[in-house]
Protein backbone atom coordinates (compact mmCIF):
# COMPACT_ATOMS: atom_id res chain seq x y z
CA UNK A 1 0.00 0.00 0.00
CA UNK A 2 0.99 3.74 -0.16
CA UNK A 3 1.15 3.80 3.42
CA UNK A 4 3.63 0.76 3.59
CA UNK A 5 5.55 2.62 0.48
CA UNK A 6 6.01 5.87 2.58
CA UNK A 7 6.99 3.93 5.87
CA UNK A 8 9.97 1.90 3.61
CA UNK A 9 11.08 4.88 2.45
CA UNK A 10 11.43 6.84 5.53
CA UNK A 11 13.31 3.88 7.27
CA UNK A 12 15.53 3.39 4.23
CA UNK A 13 16.28 7.17 4.53
CA UNK A 14 16.51 7.01 8.28
CA UNK A 15 19.09 4.30 8.08
CA UNK A 16 20.92 6.28 5.18
CA UNK A 17 21.36 9.17 6.89
CA UNK A 18 21.82 7.79 9.95
CA UNK A 19 24.90 5.74 8.78
CA UNK A 20 25.98 8.45 6.60
CA UNK A 21 26.29 10.68 9.77
CA UNK A 22 28.03 7.81 11.57
CA UNK A 23 30.66 8.03 8.90
CA UNK A 24 31.38 11.15 8.19
CA UNK A 25 31.21 12.22 11.88
CA UNK A 26 33.88 9.76 12.76
CA UNK A 27 37.69 10.59 13.06
CA UNK A 28 39.00 10.51 9.15
CA UNK A 29 35.14 11.00 8.21
CA UNK A 30 36.11 13.70 5.55
CA UNK A 31 39.36 13.40 5.69
CA UNK A 32 40.22 10.00 4.72
CA UNK A 33 37.70 9.93 1.96
CA UNK A 34 38.44 11.32 -1.34
CA UNK A 35 34.58 11.46 -2.55
CA UNK A 36 34.03 14.00 0.06
CA UNK A 37 37.36 15.42 1.56
CA UNK A 38 36.96 18.97 1.32
CA UNK A 39 39.80 20.99 -0.59
CA UNK A 40 41.32 24.35 -0.32
CA UNK A 41 38.31 26.74 -1.59
CA UNK A 42 37.80 27.07 -4.76
CA UNK A 43 37.67 30.81 -4.71
CA UNK A 44 41.23 31.11 -2.90
CA UNK A 45 42.72 28.52 -5.31
CA UNK A 46 45.31 31.14 -6.46
CA UNK A 47 46.27 31.79 -2.78
CA UNK A 48 46.92 28.64 -2.41
CA UNK A 49 49.35 28.08 -5.23
CA UNK A 50 51.24 31.06 -4.36
CA UNK A 51 51.34 30.08 -0.75
CA UNK A 52 53.27 26.70 -1.92
CA UNK A 53 55.26 28.48 -4.02
CA UNK A 54 56.88 30.42 -0.97
CA UNK A 55 57.32 27.19 0.97
CA UNK A 56 53.93 27.05 3.07
CA UNK A 57 53.21 23.66 1.93
CA UNK A 58 52.92 22.28 5.62
CA UNK A 59 50.47 25.18 6.81
CA UNK A 60 48.42 24.71 3.83
CA UNK A 61 48.40 20.95 4.36
CA UNK A 62 47.07 22.12 7.98
CA UNK A 63 44.37 23.87 7.14
CA UNK A 64 43.34 21.55 4.86
CA UNK A 65 43.05 18.93 7.72
CA UNK A 66 41.03 21.29 10.11
CA UNK A 67 38.81 21.89 7.46
CA UNK A 68 37.49 18.75 7.15
CA UNK A 69 37.92 18.22 10.62
CA UNK A 70 35.34 20.95 11.49
CA UNK A 71 32.90 19.03 9.35
CA UNK A 72 33.71 15.70 11.20
CA UNK A 73 32.54 17.65 14.23
CA UNK A 74 29.73 19.09 12.58
CA UNK A 75 28.53 16.14 10.78
CA UNK A 76 27.71 14.55 14.24
CA UNK A 77 24.50 17.07 14.37
CA UNK A 78 23.48 15.74 11.09
CA UNK A 79 21.48 13.12 11.93
CA UNK A 80 18.55 14.47 13.65
CA UNK A 81 18.34 17.66 11.04
CA UNK A 82 17.74 14.65 8.54
CA UNK A 83 15.40 12.74 10.54
CA UNK A 84 12.93 15.68 11.42
CA UNK A 85 13.21 16.56 7.60
CA UNK A 86 12.75 12.91 6.05
CA UNK A 87 8.93 12.28 8.89
CA UNK A 88 7.33 14.97 6.66
CA UNK A 89 7.51 12.74 2.99
CA UNK A 90 3.75 12.51 1.38
CA UNK A 91 2.89 8.97 0.65
CA UNK A 92 2.27 10.60 -3.28
CA UNK A 93 6.20 11.49 -3.18
CA UNK A 94 6.52 8.36 -1.80
CA UNK A 95 4.93 6.33 -4.55
CA UNK A 96 7.42 8.39 -7.56
CA UNK A 97 11.00 7.70 -5.39
CA UNK A 98 10.29 4.15 -5.37
CA UNK A 99 9.44 4.21 -9.08
CA UNK A 100 12.57 6.67 -9.47
CA UNK A 101 16.48 6.11 -9.88
CA UNK A 102 18.57 4.35 -7.11
CA UNK A 103 19.38 7.88 -5.58
CA UNK A 104 15.55 9.16 -6.11
CA UNK A 105 14.92 9.43 -2.41
CA UNK A 106 18.30 11.14 -1.74
CA UNK A 107 17.51 13.62 -4.18
CA UNK A 108 13.69 14.14 -2.62
CA UNK A 109 15.34 14.84 0.15
CA UNK A 110 18.14 17.78 -1.48
CA UNK A 111 14.80 19.50 -2.82
CA UNK A 112 12.86 19.49 -0.04
CA UNK A 113 15.60 20.34 3.10
CA UNK A 114 18.69 22.28 1.19
CA UNK A 115 17.83 25.86 2.60
CA UNK A 116 16.21 24.56 6.40
CA UNK A 117 19.91 22.22 6.36
CA UNK A 118 21.65 25.30 5.43
CA UNK A 119 19.78 27.50 8.06
CA UNK A 120 20.06 24.98 10.74
CA UNK A 121 23.36 23.79 9.81
CA UNK A 122 25.15 26.71 10.02
CA UNK A 123 25.22 27.93 13.18
CA UNK A 124 26.63 24.15 13.84
CA UNK A 125 29.43 24.59 11.53
CA UNK A 126 30.21 27.63 13.02
CA UNK A 127 30.66 26.02 16.45
CA UNK A 128 32.72 22.88 15.01
CA UNK A 129 35.33 25.96 13.39
CA UNK A 130 35.94 27.46 16.88
CA UNK A 131 36.33 24.13 18.18
CA UNK A 132 39.58 23.22 15.61
CA UNK A 133 40.43 26.74 15.76
CA UNK A 134 40.06 26.49 11.49
CA UNK A 135 40.12 30.42 11.20
CA UNK A 136 43.21 30.41 13.20
CA UNK A 137 44.80 28.22 10.23
CA UNK A 138 42.88 30.90 7.74
CA UNK A 139 44.08 34.17 9.22
CA UNK A 140 47.52 33.09 9.36
CA UNK A 141 47.81 31.97 5.66
CA UNK A 142 45.43 34.96 4.28
CA UNK A 143 48.00 37.51 6.43
CA UNK A 144 50.73 35.94 4.59
CA UNK A 145 49.46 35.85 1.36
CA UNK A 146 47.62 39.02 1.06
CA UNK A 147 51.64 40.37 2.40
CA UNK A 148 53.35 39.42 -0.94
CA UNK A 149 53.50 42.24 -3.30
CA UNK A 150 50.98 42.28 -6.27
CA UNK A 151 48.45 39.80 -4.85
CA UNK A 152 44.84 40.20 -4.81
CA UNK A 153 43.69 40.45 -1.45
CA UNK A 154 41.57 37.02 -0.08
CA UNK A 155 38.06 36.51 2.32
CA UNK A 156 36.63 33.86 1.99
CA UNK A 157 33.27 32.83 3.71
CA UNK A 158 34.56 29.45 5.57
CA UNK A 159 31.42 29.37 7.36
CA UNK A 160 29.24 29.36 3.88
CA UNK A 161 32.20 26.99 2.45
CA UNK A 162 32.34 24.61 4.93
CA UNK A 163 28.55 24.78 5.68
CA UNK A 164 27.74 23.41 1.87
CA UNK A 165 30.79 21.18 1.64
CA UNK A 166 29.34 18.91 4.61
CA UNK A 167 25.76 19.01 3.29
CA UNK A 168 26.86 17.70 -0.33
CA UNK A 169 28.97 15.51 1.38
CA UNK A 170 26.44 13.78 3.68
CA UNK A 171 24.46 13.92 0.57
CA UNK A 172 26.92 11.91 -1.67
CA UNK A 173 27.26 9.27 1.59
CA UNK A 174 23.45 9.52 1.47
CA UNK A 175 23.18 8.16 -1.92
CA UNK A 176 25.50 5.64 -1.76
CA UNK A 177 23.42 4.41 1.48
CA UNK A 178 20.05 4.46 -0.79
CA UNK A 179 21.46 2.40 -3.65
CA UNK A 180 22.85 -0.44 -1.48
CA UNK A 181 19.37 -0.90 -0.03
CA UNK A 182 17.83 -0.95 -3.23
CA UNK A 183 20.37 -3.01 -4.94
CA UNK A 184 21.66 -5.55 -2.11
CA UNK A 185 18.83 -7.58 -0.39
CA UNK A 186 21.57 -7.85 2.73
CA UNK A 187 20.81 -4.23 3.27
CA UNK A 188 17.45 -4.84 3.68
CA UNK A 189 17.37 -4.82 7.48
CA UNK A 190 13.76 -5.09 8.56
CA UNK A 191 11.00 -6.80 7.15
CA UNK A 192 9.31 -3.15 5.89
CA UNK A 193 12.50 -3.25 3.79
CA UNK A 194 11.76 -6.14 2.83
CA UNK A 195 8.65 -5.98 1.23
CA UNK A 196 8.75 -2.36 -0.38
CA UNK A 197 12.23 -3.09 -2.48
CA UNK A 198 11.56 -6.76 -2.69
Amino acid sequence: SGDEIARGLKEALIIGATESAVKASKEGGFNNNSLIRIPFPNDAESMKKTLLKVGMRSQVDEFEYALNVAAEEASKFSKEIFVNAIKGMKIKDAISILKGDDNAATSYLKVQTSKKLYKTFRPVVEGSIRKVKLTKYWHNLAERYNSIPLTKDINSDLEDYVTNQVIGGLFILIAQEEKNIRNNPKARVSEILQRVFK
